[in-house]
């Protein structure tokens, strides 16, 4: 029988090579294929399902919207979906935090609300350069991807990536290196060859480079050294905010308040494409329409938003990640990271990394996320030379069903060993 994605879509496809069943409709945290086979799901749409697959509080909220005939597309025109997303979330996430932010509406997706911070932040500061940090991932466009440290990721740009100097980010060989304090060396020396750049982007929590958390005392140092240099700080929370942690910014937990803040995959809420820049009022110096997008106003999108916002409340989603998150810790610590000395647990909240990059054998993790598969789990695999198992089930999964998932992938592991 001939394969009718592998015959006509291009060769460009990914996670379809290691999940390659065809998948037919989900609900919360699993996913069932077209041949009866149902999965576990502990990669919740590469951090876009958060609030699992089809939350009813949500869909209902979607649907209601529908069947009105409300606006479904209106670029960035004034609509009763967006007022009201955007007063929930000031009421709601940002008054309680004490934050105070604008809101740009990118296009669609992640990369978009990158490269809209990375040109304001050159607007505003009249610098062209960028610092990143070793390890990072902010997106697939060329101005994203050059913040971006992966090689084979950045291969794919078939040009030079400029304008980006990359930094020692505390894990691994540079774990010993004071980055901050050589950072602003760098800055300081006039003859260091480095400029002043106009903003420094981070993750927290690096996601793609195998869940590596940074220190909250490293982030409040980096906070402070932007203020003394003048240098604007983003925060890339595509992955890791909207609830992943526990809070809903990654950032919270070390009391910093970045200059931007873009979001993406999950703060639709159902999985809607949708992507939003967070800037502080005196930086919104944009003239109108310098950044836009056909799809800079997802409608449906703003009606799930604002209907997650309520989940969240709603439910006490924050504590309940919390305590799932605890489930998750012990369960690595007691089950997994005593099959061997040279396996290694990072993580938090509900995004965790099992690192096997001190085994011989690279394909270790290839093995062990195929066997998963075989045995009714969906979970990827992250990190240099992609040697660490991520964890990252929507944090509505029941925790029953995070029990079974957990013992699979403990099963599979053992067997791949």
């Amino acid at each position: 029988m001939v394969n009718i994605f592998e015959e006509y879509e291009s060769n460009v496809r990914s996670y379809c090579r290691v999940f390659n069943n065809t998948l037919k409709y989900a609900k919360n945290s699993t996913i069932y294929a077209e041949d009866g086979t149902n999965y576990i799901d502990f990669f919740a749409g590469a951090g876009a399902l958060n609030y699992g697959h089809n939350n009813e509080f949500i869909k209902s909220r979607i649907i209601d919207y529908i069947t009105s005939d409300g606006i479904i597309h209106g670029l960035d025109m004034y609509t009763v979906a967006k007022k009201e997303f955007i007063d929930s979330f000031v009421e709601m996430i940002l008054k309680p935090r004490d934050l105070n932010y604008k809101f740009q509406f990118c296009g669609s997706t992640g990369t978009n609300a990158v490269e809209a911070a990375l040109k304001l932040a050159r607007k505003v500061k009249g610098r062209t350069g960028i610092f990143a940090f070793m390890g990072g991932f902010h997106g697939m466009s060329l101005g994203s991807l050059a913040a971006t440290g992966n090689k084979e990721c950045r291969e794919g740009a078939g040009q030079t990536l400029p304008n980006v100097t990359f930094m020692p980010y505390p894990y691994g060989y540079m774990e010993n290196i004071d980055s901050i304090e050589y950072i602003d060396n760098v800055l300081l020396d006039s003859n260091s060859g480095i400029e002043r750049p106009a903003a420094i982007i981070l993750e927290t929590i690096q996601a793609e480079a195998g869940i590596v958390v940074a220190p909250e005392e490293w982030l409040r140092r980096l906070a402070a050294l932007c203020e003394k240099h003048d240098i604007l700080l983003i925060c890339d929370d595509i992955q890791v905010g909207c609830g992943r942690t526990g809070d809903f910014f990654s950032f919270e937990r070390a009391g910093i308040k970045p200059d931007m803040v873009t979001l993406s995959k999950s703060i639709s809420g159902y999985g809607l494409p949708m992507s939003l820049l967070l800037l502080k009022p005196e930086l919104d110096i944009w003239k109108p329409g310098e950044h836009n997008g056909t799809f800079r106003g997802n409608q449906l999108a703003f009606v799930g938003a604002k209907a997650a916002i309520e989940y969240r409340d709603l439910y006490c989603l924050g504590e309940k990640t919390r305590q799932k998150a605890k489930v998750i810790e012990e369960f690595l610590h007691n089950e997994i990271e005593q099959l061997d000395k040279k396996i290694h647990i990072r993580g938090y909240g509900m995004i965790w990394g099992i690192d096997f990059m001190e085994f011989d054998n690279l394909e270790i993790t290839k093995k062990i996320v195929s066997n998963c598969f075989e045995n009714g789990l969906i979970i990827e695999r992250a990190g240099r030379m992609d040697t660490v198992v991520k964890i990252l089930p929507p944090l509505t999964i029941e925790l029953s069903t995070l029990n079974e998932g957990l013992n699979i992938l403990r099963n599979s592991i053992l067997q791949v060993l």
